[in-house]
C-alpha cells in the first residue's frame, strides 16, 4: 500500500524541513520507512516490517544529539520492534530510587516547559469549582501517575478551608492502578499524606487494582454518603477498554456514580489518533504529536541537554511504548461517547484562562499559546494542541 507522504500533513513536513540544513529527503527517507513498516501491521506482513525497521537501525541508531524529528523517529522505531516481539510492555520501575529519578524528572519538565503545569492547573481549576467550598472530596483517578499532581490541589484546599475558617477538610483519593504498582502506590501514600499533615488537612489515599475494577466496575470503590465525587479520565483508560461497546458500558458506570464532575485531559494528542482508521494513521499521529513535543521541549531548554534526555526516557518514552501498542484499536471519538453518555461540557472558568496566561508570561517560550477549542482549554505549540483539558457533567 503505498503512502503519499506530502499529503500526511503540514505538522511533518515542517518538522521535516527543519531536520536538515543540507537536504529535506534525508529526514523524508527514514519517516517514509517508518511509515511503511507502520504500514506493514495494517496488511499484517509482519516479515516486511521486520526487514524495514532492521535497515532503519542503521540509520536511527541513538537519539542523541539529533533533532526532535529524528529523535521521536528513534523511539517509533523502538515501540514497533517491542510490538513486533512481544516485548513492548511500558516498563516499570523496580526500585523507589528509580521512581525518585522519575519524581525529579517530572519536576525539571515542569520547571522549564508550561506543558505540565497547564495539566495539573486546569484540572485542578476544574475540581475546586465543582467541589465548591466542600469540606468533604472524593477524586477517583484513573491515571494517578506518581500523584505529584495533587501536592498543588492539596495546597489550594487548605487555604480555602482557612480563608473560610472551615474545619480540617477531607480529601480521599482513589486510585485506579495496574497491579503491578505496590512500589509506587506506597510511595504516593507516604508524600501525600506526609504533605497533608504539613497543611493540616486529611487524606486518604486508596488503591482499585485495576484488574479487579475491569470485574467489579465500580462496585471496587468505596464511596461514603456526603462527599463530592470527582473523576479523573485520560487517553490510558480508554485505550485500555479498545472497543465502542466497553466504552460506552464504562461511562454508563460513571454517570450512575452522579459525580459533580469529569474531567477529561487528553496530553497525548489523542483527540487526533484515536480518529485515526488504520494503525498506520494511529502512528503517524502520535509521532506528529511526539515530534512537536520534542521540537518544544528543545526551545524551551536554555542550556543543557541532560534533562532533555532524562524527560524523553523517563516521561516521554513509555507514553510513546502505549501509543504504538494501542494505535491499532478503533474507539469511537471521546466526545461522541461523552455525548452518547448523557453528559454535557461545562466551560472552564476564565480563572482559568487568566492562569493560563500567567503561565505562558512566565515561561516566555515563543511557540506556546493558549485557545479554547469546543469547550476544552487548550495548550498548543504552534498549530498542534498539546494539552487539552475539559470539563463535563451528567
Amino acid at each position: 500500500m503505498s503512502y503519499n507522504y506530502a499529503n500526511a500533513t503540514a505538522t511533518l513536513d515542517h518538522l521535516l524541513h527543519d531536520t536538515s540544513n543540507n537536504s529535506a529527503a534525508t529526514g523524508f527517507d527514514f519517516i517514509e520507512e517508518l511509515i511503511r513498516a507502520a504500514d506493514c501491521f495494517d496488511t499484517n506482513h509482519l516479515h516486511v516490517a521486520h526487514v524495514i525497521l532492521e535497515r532503519l537501525n542503521q540509520r536511527l541508531r541513538s537519539p542523541a544529539g539529533a533533532k526532535p524529528l529524528q529523535r521521536a523517529a528513534f523511539y517509533f522505531k523502538e515501540a514497533l520492534q517491542g510490538l513486533l516481539s512481544g516485548s513492548n510492555r511500558t516498563p516499570r520501575f523496580s526500585s523507589l530510587v528509580e521512581i525518585v529519578h522519575c519524581v525529579r524528572t517530572f519536576k525539571a519538565f515542569s520547571g522549564i516547559s508550561p506543558i505540565p503545569m497547564f495539566s495539573i492547573f486546569t484540572t485542578n481549576q476544574a475540581l475546586l469549582e465543582a467541589f465548591h467550598g466542600s469540606s468533604f472530596m472524593h477524586v477517583l483517578d484513573f491515571d494517578i501517575g506518581l500523584g505529584i499532581q495533587y501536592a498543588s490541589l492539596m495546597k489550594e484546599i487548605a487555604e480555602k478551608a482557612d480563608s473560610l475558617k472551615h474545619g480540617s477538610p477531607l480529601l480521599r483519593i482513589t486510585a485506579v492502578v495496574p497491579e503491578e504498582y505496590a512500589v509506587e502506590s506506597k510511595l504516593i501514600r507516604e508524600n501525600l499524606s506526609q504533605f497533608a499533615h504539613e497543611l493540616r488537612i486529611r487524606v486518604q489515599v486508596e488503591f482499585v487494582p485495576l484488574c479487579n475494577f475491569e470485574t467489579l466496575s465500580f462496585k471496587a470503590v468505596k464511596f461514603v454518603d456526603g462527599e463530592k465525587t470527582a473523576v479523573l479520565l485520560s487517553p490510558a483508560i480508554f485505550r485500555r477498554l479498545g472497543s465502542a461497546g466497553s466504552t460506552a458500558a464504562f461511562l454508563a458506570d460513571v454517570r450512575r456514580v452522579s459525580p459533580s464532575v469529569v474531567v477529561f485531559v487528553d496530553g497525548e494528542g489523542w483527540t487526533e489518533a484515536a480518529a485515526a482508521a488504520s494503525f498506520r494513521r494511529g502512528v503517524v499521529s502520535s509521532l506528529e504529536f511526539y515530534s512537536m513535543m520534542l521540537e518544544s521541549l528543545d526551545a524551551s531548554m536554555v542550556a543543557g541537554g541532560e534533562w532533555v534526555r532524562r524527560i524523553e526516557m523517563l516521561l516521554l518514552r513509555p507514553k510513546i511504548l502505549a501509543a504504538v501498542e494501542g494505535a491499532g484499536r478503533r474507539v469511537p471519538p471521546w466526545r461522541e461517547a461523552f455525548y452518547g453518555a448523557g453528559m454535557r461540557p461545562v466551560q472552564l472558568s476564565q480563572f482559568a484562562d487568566f492562569q493560563a496566561e500567567c503561565l505562558l508570561a512566565k515561561v516566555q517560550i515563543r511557540g506556546f499559546h493558549v485557545a479554547k477549542r469546543q469547550a476544552e482549554l487548550v495548550l498548543f505549540w504552534h498549530e498542534r494542541a498539546m494539552v487539552a483539558t475539559s470539563a463535563w457533567r451528567c
